[in-house]
C-alpha cells in the first residue's frame, strides 16, 4: 500500500521540476502536441516512452533527437494497452507517469454522423484513455503516479461540426475526476489539461478564417504552441502539483473567459 512520506512533502524550489529517475510514457507523441510533451519531460530528466500508433517514423526520429533515456513503443492505445505499459517496464524497470495526448479528432456535421464514426471517436479519445489508465494505474500502486489526460476546452464548449470529438473530450474530463476519487488513496494523482488551438504546420493555409477569428477572440491574441501544453504537463506531472489531483486547467490563453451571449 502506497503512503506519503511527509519528510518529502516539500522539495526545494530546484527540485520542483526535476523528473530524473521519472519513467513516463507519453502517447501519440510522434509529432505535434505529443512530441513537444516528451520532449520538455525529458529535458526536465524524465526517462521517457514515446508513443505512435502509426508514425513509427516520426517517434524514431524524436527518439534519436533525444538521444538518451528514450524508448519508442507502437500500437493502439486501446487494443494494446497492457502491452504499451509493459514493455515500458521492461525497459525502464517501472512506470510512474501517464500522458494521455493520442486521439482522433475528425470534422463531421452532426446529422452525417454514422455508427462507425461514433465508435472510432469514443473507442480511441475514451476508452483508450480508459484502458490506458487502468493498465498504468495497476503497476503504479505501490509507489503513486501521475496520469494527465489531454483533453480539450472542446469538452467544455462545442464547436460546430466535432460534436463527437467534443463529447468525447467532455468524457475524457469526468474520467480524470472519477478516476482520482478512486486512484488518490494509491497516491496515484489523475488531471487533465484542456488545450485551445494548438499551431501547427499549414494550419494558417488551411483554416485561414478560423485563425484570424481565433486570434480576434483569444484575450492573449494568439494561438497555443506545443510547448505551452508541454509545459502545463510538466507543472502536473511534477512535485510542484503533489497535492493536485482531479483538476482540469486550460491552456487556452483565455478563450473560455469569453461571453457566450
Amino acid at each position: 500500500m502506497y503512503t506519503f512520506d511527509m519528510t518529502k512533502a516539500v522539495p526545494r524550489v530546484d527540485q520542483l521540476l526535476d523528473l530524473s529517475d521519472t519513467v513516463v510514457l507519453v502517447t501519440g507523441s510522434s509529432s505535434g502536441i505529443g512530441a513537444g510533451i516528451a520532449s520538455r519531460l525529458h529535458e526536465a530528466g524524465a526517462k521517457v516512452v514515446v508513443h505512435c500508433a502509426n508514425n513509427r517514423s516520426g517517434a524514431d526520429a524524436l527518439a534519436a533527437k533525444l538521444n538518451t533515456r528514450v524508448h519508442v513503443v507502437q500500437g493502439d492505445v486501446q487494443r494494446d494497452a497492457e502491452r504499451l505499459c509493459l514493455e515500458s517496464i521492461a525497459v525502464f524497470g517501472k512506470l510512474d507517469a501517464l500522458v494521455n495526448n493520442a486521439g482522433i479528432q475528425p470534422v463531421t456535421p452532426y446529422l452525417e454522423l454514422s455508427q462507425t464514426d461514433i465508435f472510432e471517436m469514443l473507442r480511441v479519445n475514451v476508452q483508450g484513455v480508459m484502458e490506458l489508465s487502468n493498465a498504468a494505474a495497476k503497476h503504479m500502486l505501490q509507489n503513486g503516479g501521475s496520469i494527465v489526460n489531454i483533453s480539450s476546452i472542446e469538452g467544455l464548449q462545442p464547436a460546430f461540426n466535432h460534436s463527437h470529438y467534443a463529447t468525447s473530450k467532455a468524457a475524457v474530463l469526468m474520467h480524470t475526476r472519477a478516476s482520482a476519487l478512486e486512484l488518490g488513496r494509491h497516491g496515484i494523482r489523475v488531471n487533465a489539461i484542456a488545450p485551445g488551438l494548438i499551431d501547427r504546420e499549414g494550419l494558417e493555409d488551411a483554416w485561414a478564417d478560423g485563425v484570424t477569428r481565433w486570434r480576434e477572440s483569444c484575450p492573449l491574441e494568439r494561438l497555443g504552441t506545443p510547448q505551452d501544453v508541454a509545459d502545463a504537463v510538466l507543472f502536473l506531472v511534477s512535485k510542484a502539483a503533489r497535492w493536485v489531483t482531479g483538476a482540469t486547467l486550460a491552456v487556452d490563453g483565455g478563450m473560455l473567459t469569453n461571453r457566450l451571449w
